[in-house]
């Protein structure tokens, strides 16, 4: 399929169009050779869009030359939309087998204006449009994260880990996509070949920031989920500390008591409380649990009036 540049992309007809018309030649792997014959484009490389695993462009004699390694928003960690491009002084080449390049064309000539007044300005429109989801797809994340985050304040930790992995893993997935098209947009600028009018090469640089600031929203995503699971791993080791220190007062309670059956276990011809020795066991057994409860009941309490008093004369320090 072949779309002529103009204020609207327009389908080529043969019939009554140039065909020296700079164009938007839309290829599959098996037509690609075909369509850069037409364009006047000579590349030597294999065409093959398995071998696509990022976004990189590279300068040749004839084109420029380029791939992009598309997320599906779906599915980050998935599979990708892989397209391979080829640029020259007047015609574009993409290649691509999902059609993916097709439906960005469409949704292309059905919301903008100047649709491919230039080929600059259709590249600008191209790589917008295949990022223009992508915020809204970050504050989903956020959200996300910040439900975790009051999840882990209530307590409710249960299942945290299986939660926040799959997000920080799709989060480092799309800054280095950002990071990719970042540089992309950074190699079109310097028009190192000279293909691109000096007055149009401005848009490539607004892609350059869209994918900066996308890829430093990915990044503070990625420290606030650090922050929530750091906040995790202090509920955690608090709930271990609360059993342990649960236990440990058992223990403690229950060691007198274990001395004292201990001591009355013993077989003695003589002993004073032989005939009554149930009741007082019991009665003795009784006041140390008692006293040992009231101690700690106390020590927790003078523990809690030192926190409030450290944390009021902090408050008082700010």
């Amino acid at each position: 399929m072949r779309y002529v540049l103009g204020e609207t992309l327009q389908e080529y007809q043969e019939e009554t169009m140039d065909k020296d018309r700079p164009s938007i030649f839309l290829a599959t792997s098996q037509t690609a050779r075909d369509c850069l014959e037409q364009a006047e484009m000579q590349y030597e490389g294999e065409i093959n869009l398995k071998d696509v695993g990022f976004c990189k462009m590279e300068t040749q004699q004839e084109c420029l030359a380029g791939s992009l390694c598309i997320p599906k928003l779906l599915d980050i960690l998935g599979e990708r939309y892989r397209i391979l491009f080829f640029i020259n002084r007047h015609h574009i080449v993409i290649v691509d087998d999902d059609d993916f390049s097709y439906r960005l064309i469409r949704r292309i000539k059905r919301k903008k204006t100047r649709q491919g007044k230039s080929k600059e300005k259709f590249i600008y429109n191209f790589m917008l449009e295949f990022i223009s989801r992508d915020l809204e797809l970050l504050g989903h994340y956020e959200k996300r994260i910040m439900d975790l985050e009051e999840d882990v304040m209530d307590g409710k930790i249960q299942g945290f880990q299986n939660a926040i992995m799959p997000i920080r893993r799709e989060l480092l997935t799309l800054r280095s996509y950002y990071d990719e098209i970042m540089d992309m947009g950074k190699q079109l600028e310097e028009n190192e070949n000279g293909f691109f009018a000096k007055k149009q090469v401005k848009y490539f640089g607004v892609i350059s920031d869209r994918a900066d600031r996308l890829m430093s929203k990915a990044s503070q995503l990625l420290e606030y989920a650090q922050q929530v699971r750091d906040a995790y791993k202090a509920q955690v080791d608090a709930q271990q500390n609360n059993n342990m220190q649960f236990l440990t007062v058992i223990s403690t309670i229950f060691f007198p008591l274990t001395l004292i059956t201990s001591w009355y276990g013993m077989n003695f011809h003589n002993m004073p409380e032989l005939r009554h020795g149930y009741p007082g066991v019991i009665i003795l057994s009784i006041v140390v649990m008692i006293t040992c409860i009231i101690i700690f009941k106390r020590k927790v309490v003078n523990l809690q009036k030192n926190y409030i008093k450290f944390t009021g004369f902090g408050l008082r320090l700010l």
